[in-house]
């Protein structure tokens, strides 16, 4: 099954599949239901036996579309609708769930998938992140396979010894449009600049992120969850090239690094047929030609996202899920010109503290973990609103810098 299919995620794994008819057959396919045309076109492409969309009033048109597509006597899937349509999916008969369904509404489908005993290639690092102790305590051993590239790099890293030779994890990250930019430079950034990523073209909340390095902070938390590291022997290195996804440092002083080209595919690849590799999955290296590769230290003072995202995923419980939900809300505020960027981890720091201890230990529940993010999301809207209202010049500051951006540009 592939969850959020029509996303990009989605798209790169049938064409991955697409490639590999041999050795890929997929099932089932979930969406939000925006993009009904393309999700009938895979529908039919793949010969699924079943589709989900999250929104029941694209089901006509969804309907409409796959009949378009489907002859005389093919019979057409099953259509699954509702904000439950993908939870049903990934607890359907299948060996894998691959999991690409954009924020924590991938939660549930996560759960589902392990309780059913599916192998789960999780790309919704929002399920880990808010749902920690939830994941943890259903997975069994080697059921997750991590398909971010930081994460597919570090699991396929880790194989190069066993787990008590480990001495650190060290994730990289691009360092965003940003990269060498001090607090003070960052205070009048517009958001056309956070969205020019360097690197990889993502959609605008993960590219705020990676802007912010919010991303790298949430990878720190889903890779202490997932290879049980303390947050004190996880790393983050700044690697504009991109090409180290991330390594491990092991105790003989060997450092095991993965690198490829940035193509996302290879991680699907991992995600998809572990423990045996897709022949040409991705772009190899050229090593013809001539090529460096550079690593910084991070900047903890102009971007503090990784060390509050270290507190909250040691405070663990609810508090990653806090953590999470106001960046989202805070990151839509600055889109909207209605928060400066430094804010977004000012205003973030403020609702994690004013959450204080968070719930944690075998009483956690899925309820507790979506109240925990109404709050935040609430709580970061009223602050945003507050802070907007101190300084009404704030959006004609914001104006003027995409002004001046659209003009350089």
């Amino acid at each position: 099954m592939i969850l959020g299919s029509t996303g990009s995620i989605g798209t790169q794994a049938i064409d991955l599949v697409l490639r590999n008819p041999d050795r890929f057959r997929v099932t089932g396919l979930s969406a939000a239901g925006g993009r009904v045309e393309l999700l009938a076109e895979q529908a039919h492409r793949l010969r699924v036996k079943a589709v989900a969309v999250a929104r029941e009033d694209a089901v006509p048109a969804l309907r409409e579309a796959l009949s378009a597509r489907y002859g005389p006597g093919e019979p057409l899937p099953e259509v699954l609708a509702g904000a439950d349509a993908a939870t049903h999916l990934a607890a359907s008969a299948g060996h894998t769930v691959l999991n690409g369904i954009t924020g924590s509404i991938g939660l549930a489908p996560t759960l589902a998938a392990l309780e059913a005993g599916r192998t789960l290639a999780l790309a919704n690092k929002e399920s880990l992140i808010v749902g920690g102790p939830l994941v943890r305590a259903l997975a069994a051993p080697g059921q997750i396979i991590p398909v971010d590239s930081e994460h597919a790099a570090l699991f396929q890293a880790l194989a190069s010894g066993t787990r008590a030779d480990v001495r650190k994890l060290v994730v990289t990250a691009s360092g965003g449009p940003f990269r060498g930019r001090t607090k003070a430079e960052l205070a009048d950034v517009a958001p056309e600049d956070a969205l020019a990523h360097p690197t990889w073209a993502m959609g605008p909340v993960i590219t705020v992120n990676s802007a912010t390095l919010v991303n790298k902070g949430l990878e720190v938390i889903e890779a202490h969850l997932l290879y049980d590291i303390p947050f004190d022997r996880i790393e983050v290195v700044v690697h504009p090239q991109s090409y180290v996804h991330s390594m491990v440092e092991f105790t003989d002083g060997s450092t095991v690094a993965q690198a490829t080209p940035p193509d996302m595919r290879g991680p699907i690849a991992i995600g998809l047929g572990w423990p045996q590799r897709v022949p040409d999955a991705a772009p190899a290296f050229d090593w013809s030609k001539a090529s460096s590769w550079e690593f910084f230290p991070l900047d903890n003072d102009a971007f503090p996202s990784v060390g509050l995202a270290r507190h909250v995923g040691e405070l663990a419980g609810t508090a990653p899920a806090v953590f999470n939900a106001a960046n989202e809300e805070c990151v839509d505020a600055f889109l909207n010109g209605a928060l400066p960027f430094n804010g977004i981890m000012e205003t973030v720091t403020e609702v994690v503290a004013e959450h204080g201890t968070p719930r944690t230990g075998t009483s956690l529940t899925v309820a507790d973990v979506l109240e925990a993010e109404t709050w935040a999301r609430a709580r970061a809207r009223e602050l945003t609103a507050r802070a907007a209202a101190r300084t009404p010049a704030q959006k004609t500051a914001q104006t003027t810098a995409k002004t001046t951006a659209e003009a350089r540009a």
